[in-house]
């Protein structure tokens, strides 16, 4: 038998299948036909098959096909004068095609069609291929796929019915990446640099950074969907996969750089302003124990106490002047801190209340937990000191792009030239 292929409709790698249209010709020799004249070949109509013994051929991995019949049923029968046959037919199969797609969509695939007797074993019926069993496929073309080649054999299945011959014919296909280079890669690569430009932003523009990172971490999301979306669910990771987690990882590093940045920056002005807050507390406080030191003695315990309250709680010395030369008012609308007896051998003093609890709980934590701060200020103290957040954007500018250029060389010579 021999094949001639008209076209390749389609292949799909969500069902793992492709659709051919094939012109199949099988020959044999009947001799209870022949009509004594050798030369003579008689054409006749499809039906004429349906009076005659015609194999009973058949793919193996054949899904769903159909026979053309416009305007008539595609089928023909040949007789010649000494018995021999020629049946051919017309008809498009979709056709299993099990693919590797761990280099999707830098692959290249092998798609059979298996021809088979059905019910005939080697001992009733053997098939072999004609000298030039298939035609066609160096005008065959598709629109994702290169034909690199073809080729044929034969072997034998055994299967629990019997030992059956098999007819084999393999496509070597290489998938075209043009396609996926403007709607995948391009696009991706596009993404990511656009998250480098929040790099050059101002740090305290928070609305403008953290909208475009958002932005391109949405959108590598909505491209990642949209390759899946034509892909089956398959448990291994593909070519494409890896790009694409690569390139949501780096636009969602700018994201985090950005933190980063953030937290340096208003984490030093809250640090700054707690100093310089303890700086004026403690000068403060000097300044109350040195206008006690010079007052000597000619001050009262409560004005004492007064003093000093004041000094803490508010950080300021101007009620030294108020209460230097007057004793201090016991008024009812005075703060709680300043509400004292006058008698100072009945003074009562405000002491912050100390359950039993919460000192059995200071001393009973659990040594985790002490282990995690004691590893926690240990990496704390080898980060490097950062005094300006401006530095971490100028690394940034180039670390990205050397290490998103790296990626890309690795890469492709790895899933090109492997």
């Amino acid at each position: 038998m021999d094949l001639t292929i008209a076209s390749f409709d389609a292949i799909s790698e969500v069902n793992m299948d492709y659709t051919i249209t094939l012109y199949l010709n099988q020959y044999w020799k009947d001799e209870r036909l022949g009509f004594g004249l050798p030369d003579e070949v008689l054409t006749l109509s499809g039906d004429f098959a349906d009076k005659i013994w015609v194999p009973d051929t058949f793919f193996a991995n054949d899904k769903n096909s159909f026979l053309h019949d416009v305007t008539e049923r595609n089928k023909l029968v040949r007789l010649g004068g000494d018995g021999s046959i020629t049946y051919g037919m017309r008809f498009t199969a979709t056709l299993a095609c099990m693919m590797d797609l761990h280099y999707y969509p830098l692959d290249s695939q092998n798609c059979t069609v298996e021809i088979e007797s059905y019910g005939y074993t080697v001992s009733d019926v053997v098939m072999y291929w004609k000298e030039t069993p298939v035609r066609g496929v160096e005008d065959a073309e598709l629109p994702q796929f290169t034909i690199l080649g073809h080729e044929t054999n034969d072997r034998k299945e055994k299967l629990a019915t019997g030992v059956y011959q098999r007819l084999s014919l393999s496509f070597k296909l290489r998938r075209n990446i043009g396609y996926f280079v403007f709607q995948t890669y391009l696009p991706s690569i596009l993404i990511v640099m656009l998250s480098w430009v929040s790099f050059w932003i101002n740090h305290e523009a928070t609305s403008a950074r953290v909208a475009l990172g958002i932005t391109t971490v949405l959108t590598m999301t909505t491209i990642s969907t949209g390759v899946r979306s034509s892909l089956p669910r398959i448990s291994y990771v593909k070519a494409i996969d890896i790009y694409l987690v690569m390139c949501f990882v780096f636009v969602f590093a700018a994201l985090l750089e950005y933190a980063a940045v953030n937290y340096t920056y208003w984490g030093a002005r809250a640090r700054k302003r707690a100093k310089l807050k303890n700086r004026d507390t403690l000068s403060t406080s000097a300044s109350v124990e040195k206008e006690l030191k010079c007052s000597g003695g000619s001050r009262s315990p409560e004005e004492i106490i007064a003093l000093r309250e004041c000094a803490t709680s508010t950080g300021r010395v101007s009620p030294l002047l108020g209460l230097r030369s007057k004793p201090l008012p016991a008024a009812s609308g005075a703060p709680p801190s300043l509400r004292l007896q006058r008698d100072h051998t009945h003074l009562r003093y405000r002491t912050r209340p100390h359950s039993r609890n919460s000192r059995n709980g200071s001393t009973g934590k659990p040594k985790m937990m002490h282990a995690l701060r004691r590893g926690a200020t240990v990496i704390k103290a080898s980060m490097p000191k950062i005094r300006d957040v401006n530095v971490i954007d100028t690394y940034s500018r180039v670390i990205f792009p050397v290490c998103f250029m790296l990626f890309n060389a690795v890469y492709w010579v790895f899933y090109i030239f492997d």
